[in-house]
């Protein structure tokens, strides 16, 4: 299967500091970054930011062609047709290069009107809202909806997507409930970069839970830093020094209230996978999410290009098809990885497959 790449867009630097940059969003760096990205030959790239996304994502599509957005969309606080619709504007303003990503969070956030504090239920509810998000954005008349989370009467929105039936859906997590929700809605499921005995673990949950309900396993995306250097010895020093920074932009950084003593399945499979090693496989390093408390996708792969693209080949063979690829230098990272990464990767993965292509033929050719 081909593989893809994903970058990501923020409207400033996020590796500044505590205040990643300023809050106010500049327009320049984000056309440049996504302009870099394209130019690099990433399919798609995730918006970060929070809420402005949506608004990120519209300036990014004016100012690029053939780059497509992973667009970060939280389920819950927003009613399901204020997102149906939403969602299919951008979806016309981008034409149809978007991708909704669905985040169910670990806690309730009151501040956006989110109340809900049990973890299955959260994912419980995900689920019925991207029920009622795909019926929105196919019926051709107004529906009822009576749910355990959302009561609704005559649910109608004239405004259709770009893309037919309707935008592709991906989401996240490490949890069983987390699985299953993918399996039912999902065509790609996305993890953060573990141990290849881990990935491959919990692709198996997967394709267990897609199995339970007779659904295609979803195509899986794995999240990794790549800290690449001309030589290995420079690879590993300019690690850990970003690293430091990042301790030191934690410690200056505010304490959230919200989410102090508040751990996600994800982040205590990261910090488990620390405790084990510093260092697997090839080059998988856990410095930088132990920095950052592995709060959000924050392994790295760490080396040459040439280590850095096997690393990725062996997440490949074991069923990884999609690489979020992100550094700490986001312009000057997207330069580097469409010159040393997405090539080799790809052009492996071509061989692989013509390879695998011809055996299959000869095995069929008779006696």
């Amino acid at each position: 299967m081909p593989v893809e790449f994903v970058g990501a867009l923020a409207a400033q630097n996020q590796f500044q500091g505590p205040a990643g940059g300023g809050g106010h969003p500049d327009l320049d760096f984000l056309r440049d970054l996504a302009r870099a990205h394209e130019n690099a030959g990433f399919d798609r790239v995730l918006m970060l930011g929070g809420g402005e996304s949506i608004v990120a994502t519209g300036f990014a599509a004016s100012v690029t062609e053939r780059l497509g957005f992973m667009i970060p969309f939280r389920p819950g606080p927003l009613s399901p047709l204020h997102g149906a619709k939403a969602l299919a504007a951008l979806d016309h303003v981008a034409r149809g290069r978007i991708r909704v990503h669905a985040i169910t969070g670990i806690t309730a956030e009151p501040g956006l009107g989110d109340f809900l504090t049990d973890k299955d239920e959260r994912y419980a509810r995900t689920s019925e809202y991207l029920d009622i998000l795909r019926q929105a954005w196919t019926s051709d008349t107004p529906f009822d909806h009576e749910g355990k989370y959302y009561r609704l009467k005559n649910v109608f929105s004239p405004l259709k997507p770009y893309q037919q039936p309707h935008p592709p859906v991906s989401f996240g997590g490490s949890s069983d409930a987390a699985y299953h929700v993918a399996a039912r809605h999902c065509d790609l499921y996305a993890l953060w970069a573990e141990p290849l005995s881990d990935v491959q673990e919990q692709i198996g949950k997967l394709k267990a839970a897609a199995a339970a309900i007779g659904k295609p396993t979803p195509r899986v995306s794995l999240s990794a830093r790549l800290i690449i250097g001309k030589t290995e010895a420079q690879a590993w020093e300019k690690a850990h020094e970003i690293a430091e920074k990042l301790a030191s932009n934690r410690r200056n950084a505010a304490p959230n209230p919200l989410f102090h003593g508040v751990q996600g399945t994800g982040t205590k499979r990261l910090l488990a996978a620390a405790e084990r090693g510093e260092r697997h496989d090839k080059c998988l390093w856990f410095g930088t999410a132990t920095a950052v408390g592995a709060t959000h996708d924050s392994t790295s792969l760490v080396g040459t290009p040439d280590q850095i693209v096997e690393a990725l080949l062996d997440y490949y063979d074991i069923g990884v098809t999609t690489f979020l690829n992100r550094g700490y230098e986001p312009l000057y990272d997207a330069v580097d990885y469409g010159r040393w990464i997405i090539p080799a990767v790809r052009e492996e993965v071509r061989r692989r497959e013509e390879a695998a292509a011809k055996a299959a033929s000869s095995t069929l050719q008779p006696a």
